[in-house]
């Protein structure tokens, strides 16, 4: 009776700890890649962020205004404007679970 019981704990605790470890990367990544324009925070108060006019994402109205695969997109292939200037550059080196998670994390900035 104790194994079948202690296995699923083991396995929550595993998980449990693997998203854990996940957040604090892409905590990291968003630290690494994102925050010199869009801010620790995410409302886009840098320099750069306010020449580009970069939108606040912890406005719950912004993040309302696009789709997760939009926001995977746009950190796999970069954002352009109407004039094909460059805006957001693509990230570099980040695997597709790096880009899910990052995703996870800018949606937690919400307020």
């Amino acid at each position: 009776m104790k194994k079948t019981l202690t296995l699923p704990l083991v396995l929550g605790l595993g998980m449990a700890l693997a998203a854990a470890a996940s957040a604090a990367d892409a905590k990291e990544s968003w630290d690494k890649t994102c925050s010199k324009c869009h801010g620790a925070d995410g409302k886009g108060q840098t320099k750069i962020g306010q020449k580009l006019g970069i939108k606040d994402l912890s406005d719950a109205a912004v993040q309302a205004g696009f789709k997760d695969e939009e926001a995977v997109r746009a950190l796999k292939f970069g954002l352009k404007d109407k004039d094909d200037k460059t805006l957001m550059k693509q990230v570099e080196g980040m695997s597709d679970a790096d880009i899910s998670g990052l995703v996870a994390y800018v949606r937690g900035l919400k307020k």
